[in-house]
């Protein structure tokens, strides 16, 4: 004769069976990325690629580029008239992935239809939130701006990042890109780079940018218009040309 499960036994059973399942919804949620941090961000909240979002977001903050854009002659981390009627200020890290496809697929389309004509004047500001290394990589833009060179290093930089992930930008690797994009005196670059004199300016620009709620990189903003993260060129043309319209 068959003897019944006693209470204790079938007790154990129910805790099993429930444990079981617990592990398998938290292996779920992990192989689908719950809680998982957005590639471009420092806090996993903010930059989304092309295929994440659909729409220009409204910046926080101010909606024109007054007491934002710097409007100075001889910028060198600037390009495009001062008389512009539009301005895009581009919040960046030298080893954001989003950043460099920005800088690839998206940055020349806007110079020569804008920028060349003199509608669009684009500044760079720093938000190095991808640790030391992208603190480094932005003293070394710094530098490189001193000999007059920053959009040339930037534009070598990134069209040598991988599509995902941070490239490894030290202080050699940051040296050799110097010397590709053109900078005169790498030893005085060299020198610029791994000092202290251009922190305090990069700090001003991150704390610049995360007071209009910059959080992530790449975010633009173009005349009070806030665009975040890989966007494709249409989404850039359509904020521009409203902004002319206007």
């Amino acid at each position: 004769m068959s003897r019944r499960p006693s209470v204790p036994v079938i007790a154990l059973s129910v805790v099993v069976t429930l444990l079981i399942v617990l592990v398998v919804i938290l292996l779920a949620r992990d192989v689908t990325g719950g809680d998982q941090p957005a590639a471009g961000s420092a806090t996993g909240s903010a930059a989304v690629s092309d295929e994440r979002q659909t729409s220009p977001q409204q910046a926080p903050g101010p909606e024109s580029m007054e007491g934002i854009a710097r409007f100075e002659e001889g910028d060198p981390m600037a390009m495009g008239s001062v008389d512009a009627r539009v301005v895009m200020t581009v919040y960046s890290d030298f080893r954001c992935p989003f950043c460099a496809k920005f800088s690839r697929e998206v940055e020349p389309a806007l110079i020569e239809e804008y920028v060349d004509g003199g509608d669009l004047r684009i500044e760079w500001v720093d938000l190095p939130i991808f640790g030391e290394e992208s603190m480094m990589a932005a003293r070394a833009g710094r530098a490189a701006a001193d000999q007059g060179r920053f959009w040339e290093f930037t534009e070598v930089v990134f069209a040598d990042a991988p599509d995902r992930g941070h490239p490894d930008l030290g202080e050699e690797e940051l040296v050799g890109y110097a010397a590709e994009a053109g900078v005169p005196d790498l030893e005085r670059f060299r020198a610029d780079m791994t000092g202290a004199a251009y922190d305090e300016a990069i700090r001003a620009d991150y704390q610049a940018a995360t007071a209009l709620g910059a959080t992530s990189t790449p975010t633009f903003l173009i005349n009070g218009t806030g665009i975040v993260g890989a966007r494709s060129v249409e989404t850039f043309r359509t904020v521009i040309d409203n902004s002319l319209d206007g």
